[in-house]
């Protein structure tokens, strides 16, 4: 659905446009008025379905198709061939969403994880882990006090399958908490 006529100057983050029949998601944006010249719009915008960032420029007051993004709270049930199915606990419906939409998210993706799914005209379009997740390390060699030639860390694989850098004293069994974003060691279960 496309809204009323709107142009450059309604840019806002998160905003979803459509240029060139693909949509993308204004990640940052700047209102520019130079003293020589006309004003502009500088914005750093993601397609939503590559996932590639770019830098574009908008001359203000171009008109612009606003696309109406729907994001709705949906959690992770299970995994179904190359699709992961996920369930909307207000109406119990299941939601089938392509493994290409996952990505590498998958490795901190458990059973039970409430995720934002973004639809567009009834369609997922992206699937947005919460900032961090709680782990179990799976497996993870023992730490040995006097080994200091990798800063401190060691490898360790959590339940999920993902590979992470923990500290020396982290041992098998132990609930972490990973950023989703990164892959980052945050520190241990409170």
């Amino acid at each position: 659905m496309i809204l009323v006529a709107q142009t450059s100057n309604d840019i806002k983050n998160g905003s979803v446009i459509n240029l060139d029949g693909k949509l993308w998601t204004v990640i940052e944006f700047q209102h520019v008025k130079p003293g020589k010249g006309p004003a502009f719009v500088r914005t750093k915008i993601k397609e939503v379905l590559s996932g590639k960032i770019v830098d574009k420029t908008f001359n203000a007051g171009m008109k612009m198709e606003f696309e109406t993004v729907d994001n709705r709270t949906l959690q992770y049930s299970y995994k179904d061939g190359d699709n992961f199915v996920f369930m909307d606990m207000t109406t119990y419906d299941q939601v089938f969403i392509p493994e290409a939409l996952i990505g590498e998210q998958e490795k901190f993706l458990l059973e039970g994880t409430d995720c934002i799914v973004s639809f567009h005209e009834g369609n997922p379009l992206s699937v947005d882990l919460p900032a961090s997740v709680i782990l179990t390390v799976a497996h993870t060699e023992p730490g040995l006090q006097g080994n200091r030639s990798s800063a401190g860390t060691k490898p360790a694989t959590m339940e999920t399958g993902a590979e992470i850098q923990v500290p020396l004293f982290i041992n098998e069994g132990e609930r972490l908490k990973v950023d989703t974003r990164t892959g980052d060691y945050l520190g241990r279960e409170n």
